[in-house]
């Protein structure tokens, strides 16, 4: 992980918070921009469902909308299986558990740091994943 951060990391952030909001399940944030010029930072979750992941990815949208952003392309609302919201710096992704396990960003950016989530957002992404595994409704 670099020592000085990207100017995208509060808007990664950000993105996490309200995805997090929305009950997103798994969440990791890549620093992938000094490996490619994509974007700097990938926000990666998951939803339980299409209308979760279409929820998931409303929310973030909403929330950016609040600080006078708009994504530069959003793709995949139709179906809710993969949404990408493209902020530039920050490129969204929120996957149905399924379509994330097939496509493996995790694993094809392996060599990216994951950015360590700061307090209140680390307990909540733990709070999610526990309450999802002691249900058992989310295995990934």
């Amino acid at each position: 992980m670099s020592e000085t951060r990207l100017p995208g990391y509060q808007r990664a952030l950000d993105c996490a918070s309200a995805a997090l909001d929305k009950k997103a399940y798994d969440l990791v944030i890549l620093e992938i921009g000094e490996l490619t010029s994509v974007a700097d930072y990938f926000v990666i979750c998951s939803g339980r469902s299409d209308t979760q992941v279409q929820a998931i990815a409303e929310g973030i949208r909403a929330q950016r909308a609040n600080d006078d952003e708009r994504p530069l392309a959003v793709e995949g609302t139709d179906r809710g299986q993969w949404v990408l919201l493209d902020y530039a710096d920050v490129v969204v992704h929120v996957f149905q558990i399924p379509v994330r396990e097939f496509y493996d960003l995790e694993r094809l950016w392996a060599r990216a740091p994951r950015i360590e989530l700061p307090e209140p957002l680390a307990t909540a992404a733990r709070e999610l994943r526990a309450g999802a595994d002691k249900t058992g409704t989310l295995n990934s």
